[in-house]
C-alpha cells in the first residue's frame, strides 16, 4: 500500500528538519517542493509531498500515517 503525506511549514530550517526526519523514516520525496506567500503572517510557507510503501493492510483514516509500517 502506498501512503502519502504533505508536509508544510514556514520556509526556515525547521521545515528542512521536518523533511529530513521523514526521509530518515523511510519516506521518499514526491514531486517538487511548493512555496507560497502567507499575506496574513507575512512569511513564506513551503510544502513537500512524501510517500512510503507499506505492507498491504486496511486503511484506517483514524490512524496516524506515521504508524503504518
Amino acid at each position: 500500500m502506498l501512503i502519502y503525506r504533505f508536509l508544510t511549514g514556514e520556509d526556515d530550517s525547521s521545515f528542512c528538519h521536518k523533511v529530513t526526519k521523514a526521509l530518515s523514516e523511510g519516506w521518499e520525496l514526491h514531486g517538487s517542493p511548493t512555496y507560497a506567500y502567507d499575506a496574513v503572517a507575512k512569511r513564506m510557507k513551503c510544502g513537500q509531498a512524501v510517500i512510503r510503501t507499506v505492507a498491504e493492510q486496511a486503511y484506517d483514516p483514524e490512524r496516524k500515517l506515521v504508524d503504518y509500517r
